[in-house]
């Protein structure tokens, strides 16, 4: 390699979504970009793998609503292959009594009804109160954070013009609205749900929204911030709407990846990092796992905040207060994932058949109050996994024949609550196999032919989820997103603007603003910084 190709303007670690955004708009910029992957495709998380003969499926993230319409827009993703199509149900909760709930659109209200007519009086309201502030948040999601500085009037004067923008920004709700804001960032999921609606169905399809990749009971203080980061989505421009990418959640960042080599970005993998190279103050290249060194102008992480800065500098290279704070970035979300291959559909007690229905196209919550919710939290962080676990199944394959043989079918197993480090030092390893045969006898309860439906199936322990995508813990989000991890403190206050304590060093992955979620927030976020500083003449490019 000529040493003209070892140097470039921004040089990326990490080939997940927000890599791969963040890369197509420098490159769309006009800058040189080279995106170094550890693994032996792209994608991070978002990938489709084959994981039993004839059946794939997406391997980790499993399902579309928050990819932002932006970024589509922007990259052009459907002219690189994407197709999304939507669930033809939102939800299905099988309840303990026998009886079920099958939410999404019109049928919503009729559904809770059966339950209870003043929740069903409810939901109009509720969803109206709950869009306006997700409308403001969907905004904010493409905005750098004010950051907090010292310093002279000169450098504290344009964040404190960023936090105006914001407030405007918020200045458009109304002091309902400001109330319930308030709520949603520092009240527990349960109890925002309980002050709104009596009975348990509606409720648990809410709540699970609230624990999704948060270890967590529904009762933990912030949770409720947590269902409403799952509510900024949209699918085909329908808001709160999920959906399915045609050939799983890897067709997402193959079209990333195309777009972005379109525009002239060099994508390398099975090209491990090493190490981050320091000159002075000023972060200048990398090492590879093979001992190669690359220099760029930027250099931009997709990591966890944790695996960059403990793992791939030397000591001394950083700020050691900096240091001492990532040190103690909460990682873990309680997830243990699955794949499975089905001979047939589940069979429901509540709602029998093994012909497509509905149901079968929605995530399918088996977690039928949040009572049951919080238990499966308590048990875990007592004895490592939860007796009676929380699993949402969903199954493309009712919506997408490209991932099965014919008249066969794939399962994606979402489950918590797990410890992510499990007590007395013992290892996932060890304990991963009973695990996955608890959380399929779980769904066995409500659908009594599934276990024996099984041909195949891929466990993702926690320490799965570390050692093959570098989620700390099992951690889906780069960190959970309590208070003191969202916005200017993701991941820190003072490098809440996807620039690192380095020159030239940034961060564009989930553990930047705005966080979880494949939906490239944070990629398009960074790359508009790092466009700002080569324009300034901050950065120095290679033309």
């Amino acid at each position: 390699m000529a040493d003209s190709d070892r140097h470039c303007d921004a040089l990326i670690i990490g080939g997940g979504h927000n890599g791969l955004v963040c890369a197509a708009y420098l490159a769309q910029a006009g800058l040189k970009v080279t995106v170094l992957e550890r693994r032996d495709v792209v994608g991070g998380a978002a990938v489709t793998e084959e994981f039993h003969p004839g059946f794939r499926n997406s391997v980790a993230a499993y399902t579309v609503s928050l990819l932002n319409p932006k970024v589509i827009k922007d990259l052009d993703l459907h002219a690189h292959g994407l197709r999304i199509v939507e669930r033809r149900a939102a939800n299905f909760l099988p309840t303990a009594d026998g009886r079920y709930l099958l939410s999404g659109g019109e049928r919503t209200r009729d559904a809770v009804a059966r339950f209870s007519q003043r929740d069903a009086s409810r939901l109009a309201e509720y969803g109206q109160r709950l869009e306006s502030i997700a409308d403001v948040m969907r905004d904010l999601a493409l905005t750098t954070p004010p950051n907090a500085l010292e310093g002279s009037w000169r450098q504290v004067l344009p964040e404190l013009v960023s936090a105006a923008r914001v407030g405007g920004r918020l200045r458009k709700l109304d002091m309902r609205l400001r109330r319930d804001l308030l709520s949603l960032f520092s009240m527990s999921c349960g109890d925002y749900l309980d002050n709104w609606f009596e009975s348990d169905p509606i409720k648990a399809t809410f709540g699970f929204d609230g624990v999704v990749g948060n270890y967590a009971s529904p009762y933990s203080a912030g949770s409720a911030y947590v269902l409403l980061h799952h509510v900024f989505g949209e699918v085909n421009g329908k808001r709160g709407a999920w959906g399915h990418a045609i050939g799983g959640m890897g067709a997402i960042t193959q079209a990333m990846a195309k777009a972005a080599a379109a525009r002239g970005v060099v994508i390398r993998v099975a090209t491990p990092v090493r190490e981050v190279i320091v000159e002075g103050d000023r972060a200048v290249g990398v090492v590879t796992e093979s001992g190669e060194t690359l220099r760029a102008s930027a250099v931009i992480s997709n990591l966890n905040p944790k695996l960059l800065y403990l793992n791939m500098f030397k000591p001394g290279a950083l700020p050691a207060e900096f240091r001492e704070h990532i040190s103690h970035w909460r990682c873990g979300s309680g997830t243990f994932r699955m794949n499975v291959a089905l001979s047939e559909l589940p069979d429901f007690t509540c709602l029998p058949g093994k012909q497509v229905g509905d149901h079968h196209t929605a995530g399918i919550i088996i977690a039928p109050t949040l009572a049951y919710m919080e238990q499966a939290y308590f048990d875990a962080r007592s004895t490592g996994w939860s007796r009676k676990p929380i699993v949402e199944v969903c199954i493309p394959s009712t919506l997408d024949d490209s991932l099965a043989p014919k008249g066969l079918h794939v399962a994606s197993m979402f489950c918590q609550h797990v410890a992510p480090r499990l007590p007395n030092d013992e290892s996932w390893d060890t304990h991963r196999e009973a695990v996955a045969d608890l959380m399929i006898d779980t769904v066995n309860e409500y659908a009594p032919n599934f276990k024996a439906s099984v041909l195949g199936r891929q466990i993702m322990s926690p320490l799965d989820l570390e050692r093959t995508f570098g989620l700390i813990g099992g951690d889906i989000c780069h960190g959970q997103l309590s208070l003191d991890q969202l916005f200017s403190a993701r991941p820190m206050l003072g490098y809440g603007n996807y620039r690192g304590p380095l020159s030239g060093l940034y961060m564009c992955g989930a553990g930047t603003h705005p966080g979880g979620g494949v939906n490239g927030a944070a990629g398009h976020n960074a790359a508009r910084e790092i466009v700002s500083d080569f324009r300034r003449g901050h950065l120095r490019g290679v033309a």
